[in-house]
């Protein structure tokens, strides 16, 4: 569950009050080029063995700036960091004193994170995502996700906007994978397109780290 807290990544904000979720989503790609939030963040595995679903909840905050260049710090109940430089992408697990590396080329593609901090465009997404426009729920417009891999752990995603707020419309971000498993995660204090300094997304692993390269 710990690990699975760090592997989501996020998607938009908003617009006009008449534009559905997906001329959101185009607008997002087109206009936002890089953007700041905090987060909630609840992860829900399903229920077996007669027992109910167990959740767990982290909080933590968010940066980005196209292209591929992004930055998760989780704070509670644990810290923990995911930062994406352009070349790589680094896992750091403050308890542990552990760094995972990768290629960021080979894993951000058919991830959340392609929605916001990668696709240059609507049609760039389309190449891995099948998007669809999802009904109106809870106050919010909707846009699915799915992958077109069948070969990842992402099953869908949905993404919600706030209608008419140019500022904070970025509202929540739900995710299931193929196990079941549920995240969504709910922004708040959303900035769009603040001046977010090079080094923001640099990242050195600690002293005495153990580092794994994959």
């Amino acid at each position: 569950m710990k690990k699975y807290f760090a592997t989501v990544l996020i998607a938009a904000f908003a617009y006009p009050a008449w534009a559905g979720g997906m001329e959101s989503l185009e607008s997002f790609v087109k206009t936002v080029s890089s953007g700041r939030a905090e987060f909630t963040q609840v992860v829900t595995a399903p229920a077996k063995d007669g027992q109910a679903a167990r959740s767990k909840t982290s909080t933590g905050t968010f940066e980005f700036s196209r292209p591929n260049r992004f930055r998760f710090i989780y704070k509670k109940p644990f810290e923990q960091s995911i930062v994406a430089d352009g070349q790589t992408l680094w896992l750091h697990d403050v308890d542990l004193n552990q760094v995972t590396s990768r290629k960021q080329a080979s894993v951000l593609n058919s991830t959340p994170a392609a929605l916001i901090a990668a696709a240059p465009d609507l049609r760039a997404l389309q190449a891995d995502f099948t998007l669809a426009d999802a009904p109106d729920a809870g106050g919010l417009q909707w846009v699915v996700a799915t992958p077109k891999g069948k070969d990842g752990q992402l099953q869908s995603v949905r993404v919600g906007f706030r209608p008419g707020e140019k500022s904070s419309g970025l509202a929540a971000l739900e995710i299931v994978d193929s196990f079941g498993q549920r995240s969504v995660l709910n922004f708040s204090k959303v900035e769009v397109n603040p001046n977010l300094p090079a080094d923001t997304f640099r990242f050195v692993p600690p002293p005495k780290a153990d580092v794994i390269r994959q």
